[in-house]
């Protein structure tokens, strides 16, 4: 296997990273509407001579670096998400701020996709040195549906690839600092809805009705029950009401509210026993209360499962390329990310790199969550090291 050099990014690259990064953070775009994030991208690549770049999901980008030296012909898959949050910028000490109203990059996606690109641009620069295929994604929508992960999946485009590496900012660790841990990482989320349906009555005579507001509150403590009593602690699941409505006037009894919500948990198992266990509560409540319910339910994104040899492999190169005070381990995160449709086609890794310093504290999806350039040269090149030996595997 070829020896990397300490530099992976040349000059001009390193500038490309940064000013993608720039560009993506001031320009910030929505889920499902990342328009000009492609085009940029594209151009961006094109310019330093990768064409091919093919779209899905609309607003997303994918290209394929194949290596041209003998060897096992491994394929890999790397994931950069691009979309923004609608969320008020408020750190007017970035000289590249938002520059959309109502919209920021608040979850570091600027970061991943400019990482993302700095990959693609060095794996290009060196594929006469390794055999295979290298699969970049430039994701959109990995914040709201439709999702684009879900996309990645139902359109096959993980087919016959051997491992797949996504990797995202982490505001609990240092600068400087990188984190993997084995098995999930992240919960499902699962949305629902339910519809109760009583009869309308005057206030003063209740017996007349059915209040499906009544039916409500029963919904609402007995679901809490599938948590607290039928899954296991270490399972952390949760059941989120999240919106209710219902109701017209201070004096009639509610004929009709509707609530909906989302159920999480790290368990692949459990999620459709989850699901099932929320529709029967809410029927048989409702029964009791001699009314009806009405369940729907939209799958969403699965847990993201670590493989543990990529983890093994992650925390081997950390250690010998940067030291062992470097490489962290951190509970899994209660949030999730469409990357677990990744993780449930092929094996894969999701490795954190830290964001937390002085001015930079505050986390994700706040108005005032940031980190510094300074950490997006040192990710990128990480991120290369660790596409190059899980390629020569």
């Amino acid at each position: 296997m070829t020896t990397l050099s300490n530099n992976l990014l040349a000059d001009a690259e390193r500038d490309a990273v940064v000013q993608m990064r720039h560009a993506m953070h001031r320009n910030p775009e929505p889920s499902n509407n990342e328009w000009q994030t492609q085009k940029r991208i594209r151009e961006t690549l094109e310019a330093f001579g990768i064409k091919g770049g093919k779209t899905f999901h609309k607003t997303g980008l994918y290209l394929d670096i194949k290596g041209l030296a003998a060897g096992p012909n491994r394929s890999v898959a790397v994931r950069g998400d691009i979309d923004a949050l609608p969320i008020q910028e408020n750190r007017d000490d970035l000289p590249f701020k938002s520059q959309v109203p109502g919209l920021m990059h608040a979850c570091g996606h600027d970061m991943h996709g400019s990482i993302a690109l700095g990959t693609a641009i060095a794996l290009h620069r060196m594929r006469e040195n390794f055999s295979g295929r290298v699969r970049i994604f430039f994701q959109p929508a990995e914040e709201a549906e439709p999702l684009g992960g879900r996309t990645v999946v139902e359109e096959k485009l993980l087919d016959g690839f051997d491992a797949a590496i996504g990797f995202h900012v982490h505001t609990d660790i240092p600068v400087g600092a990188y984190g993997a841990r084995v098995g999930a990482v992240t919960k499902s989320a699962d949305q629902f809805e339910v519809k109760l349906t009583g009869i309308m009555a005057h206030g003063a005579m209740p017996d007349a009705g059915v209040d499906a507001i009544s039916i409500a509150g029963a919904f609402i403590n007995e679901v809490q029950k599938v948590v607290s009593r039928e899954m296991p602690v270490d399972d952390g699941a949760i059941i989120t009401i999240g919106t209710i409505h219902g109701g017209e006037a201070t004096n009639i009894i509610c004929p009709s509210v509707v609530m909906t919500g989302t159920i999480r948990t790290s368990s692949l198992q459990r999620r459709a026993l989850l699901v099932g266990r929320v529709r029967e509560v809410a029927e048989s409540v409702a029964v009791m209360h001699r009314g009806r319910a009405e369940f729907t339910s939209q799958s969403g994104e699965p847990p993201v499962v670590n493989d543990p040899a990529m983890v093994e492999r992650f925390r081997h190169l950390v250690v010998q390329t940067i030291g062992s005070d470097k490489y962290v381990e951190r509970g899994p995160s209660p949030g999730s990310d469409d990357f677990g449709f990744y993780s449930t086609s092929v094996p894969s890794i999701y490795f954190w790199f830290g964001s937390r310093e002085p001015g930079n504290e505050s986390g994700v999806h706040t108005p005032t969550f940031g980190a510094s350039d300074t950490i997006l040269i040192p990710t990128t090149e990480l991120a290369i090291r660790y596409c190059w030996e899980v390629l020569h595997v």
